[in-house]
């Protein structure tokens, strides 16, 4: 998707954006911190490794999404 201002865009435009589907704070939140758990119990258990890799990628894109949906 193209980056124009939204004074330039029509109304079909304006309607498409409006209409696309952005995560919800609440669920974002929600998902980190279950991320952040999974990543506590594999230190706890002393298992280093994907378990513990995949959750920080994860976190990583829900917080670079979210704050792209801002702009």
């Amino acid at each position: 998707m193209d980056n124009k201002p939204l004074s330039e865009l029509s109304d079909e435009e304006l309607l498409a954006r409006a209409e696309t589907p952005k995560a919800s704070p609440i669920v974002t939140a929600t998902l980190i911190g279950f991320m952040f758990g999974v990543i506590i119990y594999s230190v706890v258990q002393n298992t280093w490794g994907l378990l513990t890799l995949i959750p920080i990628f994860f976190i990583y894109k829900l917080v670079t999404g979210s704050k792209q949906q801002q702009k």
